[in-house]
């Protein structure tokens, strides 16, 4: 019963990491874009659900909203920006970088430099015996799985799922054979865009929502589509287990710090002996 309360907040935090890196695998496993503001899109969101609750409108309106307001920022920002440094890497870590530096500044602007919180949706625990856990947790936790598995319903049982894939695997035939890649990468970011989003809303209420939160999602992020691979779906999952379960559980077991270290040693350890990730293939030219 003491393990099980830690189990539960590993599974969540990985549902949510799974959320952010599946986000960043749309983009950065279809258009080669490594989207440094990936993180803040993760924060607007969780803002949207600050603003909203703010006016006094319920937890379900913000979360409804963040996705769609991240979603047109994210379609906003293709357009203008990544739309033109497709597949051009080291490009993309400085143009997302300076956007990134922008979007917390504006934050900053809008809603302050201090902290917020939001109140929790659901209160209460579910109690079996001596068991206790937060039944907004548990909500969480099922909301995301229906989120994945709608995800992964999108790119593998439909047609634009079928398209995305091809465009992933050999983005100039798929353009020989008549799929229009420009309009699956922006819509691609958009969908990774509005996931970054949604993740932030429902976290909100469980963490400090300030400028500064989506770094600590970011590179956990990163790592998991590093380790899982950049390919295959299922990469994503397989690295978000590797590095969140072992971040959590070095965390409770040793220190914050030592688990963060452990996880950038595993990291590289599982990159230098396999380069396309756990479960990943090499991309084809």
């Amino acid at each position: 019963m003491d393990f099980l309360p830690v189990l539960l907040d590993i599974t969540s935090y990985v549902l949510i990491l799974v959320l952010v890196a599946l986000g960043l695998m749309v983009i950065f496993g279809m258009m080669g874009v490594i989207n440094m503001a990936h993180g803040e899109l993760f924060m607007i969101g969780a803002y949207v659900t600050v603003a909203a609750t703010s006016y006094g409108l319920p937890f379900l309106v913000g979360i409804l909203l963040a996705p769609l307001v991240v979603g047109l920022l994210g379609l906003l920002i293709e357009a203008l920006l990544v739309r033109h440094i497709y597949l051009r890497p080291l490009d993309t870590i400085l143009a997302t970088w300076g956007l990134s530096i922008a979007l917390k500044q504006l934050i900053v602007l809008t809603f302050g430099p201090e902290s917020h919180s939001v109140a929790l949706p659901l209160e209460g625990a579910l109690t079996l015996g001596a068991f206790s856990y937060p039944l907004y947790r548990l909500l969480l936790m099922g909301i995301a799985v229906l989120l994945i598995s709608g995800t992964f319903w999108l790119f593998l049982r439909t047609g634009f799922g079928l398209m995305a894939r091809a465009v992933i695997a050999r983005p100039s035939t798929s353009a020989v054979l008549g799929i229009d890649t420009r309009r699956m990468y922006r819509w691609s970011f958009v969908i990774g865009a509005g996931l970054a989003g949604l993740a932030g809303a429902l976290v909100a209420p469980l963490i400090s929502v300030d400028p500064q939160m989506g770094l600590g999602y970011l590179v956990p992020g990163f790592l998991s589509i590093l380790v899982g691979g950049a390919g295959p779906l299922a990469g994503v999952l397989a690295g978000a287990a590797v590095v969140g379960g072992v971040n959590n559980l070095l965390t409770v077991w040793v220190s914050p710090v030592a688990a963060m270290i452990t996880v950038y040693v595993l990291a590289i350890l599982i990159i230098r002996l396999k380069p396309e990730g756990l479960l990943g293939e090499r991309r084809a030219k």
